[in-house]
């Protein structure tokens, strides 16, 4: 996103004379340069400051909570890449994000409210997490900030159905109110989403699963692709994970006290050699049953080959064949919700001896 040093002051203040903005209680605000002047009019003015974590590695927002009697100064860095750092706390899922008004970056804009973003897609899936997460409505204002001789015609076969348009302009000479008459996206539109950015994104696989225990059609991009083949890798997994918790084949169960212990065939050789790697699943929800996190493990490719339920002390372990498989496994969890809950995800610390873990 350009960063230009002559207006950028300007164009970021003349927020302030926005109703949008003196109305709103809770702002998402960009953490690219040269918003930097919204998020210290934001933190200013007492409102709540999120901030999308970059490129959504940890999770989608960090709140900006400054130390009780904040100076101008310390203002001043909250609102820059170090204060993000130094100075925020994560909000999961479910942290009942209210945004009242939403402040993104921007390459190019037309004043019709089209809008073209790095290429990447971070903002648009930003925006269609925040209504599967039902934290913006309808009628929440978008508004960007850019120079002058960034607002051009765009052509509207460039736009998709995904991409997020902008109801307010601001920049250093002028504010555009756009009156833009595009819809916003309606969510995350699945069939466009790979798996490859599934990987990338890990609060996405949260969002996902969420979104296919209420029945939504959650296919991705990859499976679309690939639906016609009974030999891809996802219809493959499918199929083992099947295999593997069919109670009268290769699994067994057993029901000790508040244990719950699953395990395919594993051969006594394989079993004593220690390659066996296992996972560490805590912070689970006590609402929260085996059956859940089985089909969490069948929904993210990260089948193991036995699951050990200790259900009455929130957490779970997960044995893979060998430590590559396991890491694979933790990478694919990782900031994995059920219940209400983002899971702890790691490698155990004691790899034979769960009980001490």
């Amino acid at each position: 996103i350009p960063f230009f040093t002559q207006g950028s002051h300007q164009a970021c203040c003349s927020i302030k004379e926005l109703d949008v903005f003196n109305r709103a209680r809770e702002i998402k605000v960009d953490p690219d340069k040269p918003l930097e002047g919204v998020r210290l009019a934001a933190l200013q003015a007492r409102k709540t400051l999120l901030v999308p974590t970059p490129r959504l590695r940890t999770g989608l927002f960090n709140k900006i909570v400054p130390p009780s009697g904040a100076t101008k100064e310390i203002l001043r860095i909250c609102a820059t890449s170090q204060g993000i750092k130094e100075y925020s706390v994560p909000v999961g899922l479910d942290g009942k994000a209210r945004v009242d008004l939403v402040v993104v970056g921007s390459v190019a804009v037309s004043e019709k409210g089209w809008r073209i973003g790095k290429g990447e897609g971070y903002a648009d899936m930003e925006y269609a997490m925040m209504v599967s997460m039902g934290a913006v409505q309808e009628d929440t204002p978008v508004v960007t900030i850019v120079h002058d001789c960034q607002v051009v015609d765009i052509a509207e076969e460039l736009l998709d159905d995904h991409d997020l348009t902008v109801d307010y302009i601001l920049t250093p000479t002028r504010t555009i109110k756009t009156n833009c008459k595009r819809p916003k996206p309606q969510g995350i539109i699945w069939h466009k989403v790979s798996y490859e950015m599934l990987g990338k994104i890990p609060i996405l696989k949260s969002l996902r699963h969420r979104e296919k225990q209420t029945g939504k059609d959650v296919t991705l991009l990859d499976e679309h692709s690939d639906l016609a083949s009974a030999n891809t890798p996802a219809v493959l997994n499918e199929k083992a994970m099947a295999e593997n918790t069919r109670p009268q084949a290769a699994m067994g169960s057993a029901q000790i006290g508040q244990h719950y212990v699953e395990s395919d065939s594993l051969s006594p050789r394989l079993e004593g050699s220690g390659m066996i790697t296992t996972v560490y699943v805590g912070n689970i929800p006590p609402s929260v049953r085996v059956s859940e996190l089985k089909c969490a493990l069948r929904e993210f490719h990260a089948t193991p080959l036995r699951l050990n339920w200790q259900g009455a002390q929130h957490r779970a372990f997960l044995d893979y064949k060998d430590k590559a498989t396991a890491e694979s496994a933790v990478s694919s969890l990782k900031g994995l919700s059920l219940g209400g809950n983002t899971l702890r995800v790691e490698l155990a610390k004691n790899q034979r001896n769960k009980g001490q873990v």
